[in-house]
């Protein structure tokens, strides 16, 4: 049997599956992930690299700066589709196969392939609140604002920022408890498209080990993880693919 049958067998004989997903899942889906070769902190704007945009300090200072460089990013999400991967753990999930997608991506697209607990460690531009008032706003009203190259504000005056965790804030303290609970109950783990370096996110699968979890890597990179994997696969797209076929004679 090769990696990918072992993969399958294990998903089906799980009684608590859960799964955590990094930006290289999303690379198929044509987004660029963060800090890959290719990522975007490789970049710079305006003088800053791009990672210092997503910070706190930055963004009360001069929201303009990131507003200005996210419209291309953040507000062009709706021009990206779920890959594979995205799909096939939606599917999962409607099998009753996975309890739950922890993911550190912003990009929605757990959710728009169908994943019903999806729980974004790092936040979701879906949602966006006033700095000043605390008023909220959705991504569709922010969306076009952004896209018309204008800083997003509320009628006090103050400027929206999406509920993105930046650089600077903590982590949602709900979703990230719900998260630790997740793990903790846990009996295996897919880490999947994360290169697990970003605490206190990478702490999670971690934590998902200590509690008797067994646990299977995808990434094209090493991971700390590794040594402690029963599995450890390396192309996410061609896996998932196959796992699709695999589980076409297994599940609905």
């Amino acid at each position: 049997m090769n990696l990918v049958g072992e993969l399958h067998d294990l998903i089906l004989s799980s009684t608590n599956t859960v799964v955590f997903t990094g930006a290289g899942v999303s690379t198929a889906s044509g987004i660029r992930d963060f800090r890959g070769k290719n990522g975007i902190y490789n970049d710079t704007f305006q003088g800053y690299r791009v990672e210092e945009l997503f910070g706190i300090d930055l963004f009360n200072a001069d929201p303009t700066l990131f507003y200005t460089w996210a419209k291309d990013f953040v507000y062009d999400l709706d021009a990206f589709q779920p890959c594979t991967v995205h799909n096939v753990l939606a599917r999962l999930e409607r099998a009753g196969l996975i309890k739950a997608v922890i993911t550190q991506n912003i990009d929605r697209l757990h959710t728009l392939a169908g994943s019903q607990r999806v729980l974004e460690v790092h936040g979701s531009p879906s949602n966006h609140h006033c700095r000043t008032c605390g008023a909220s706003a959705t991504y569709d009203t922010i969306a076009p604002i952004v896209q018309a190259g204008q800083v997003p504000r509320c009628a006090c005056g103050g400027v929206f920022k999406p509920d993105i965790v930046f650089y600077g804030e903590a982590l949602p303290e709900d979703i990230f408890s719900q998260a630790v609970t997740a793990c903790q109950e846990a009996d295996l783990m897919l880490v999947l498209g994360s290169s697990l370096t970003v605490y206190p996110a990478a702490a999670l699968p971690e934590e998902a080990y200590r509690c008797g979890a067994r646990i299977v890597i995808v990434n094209d990179s090493p991971t700390a993880l590794d040594r402690r994997a029963i599995l450890k696969l390396d192309d996410l797209t061609d896996t998932f693919t196959q796992l699709c076929d695999l589980l076409n004679g297994s599940i609905p």
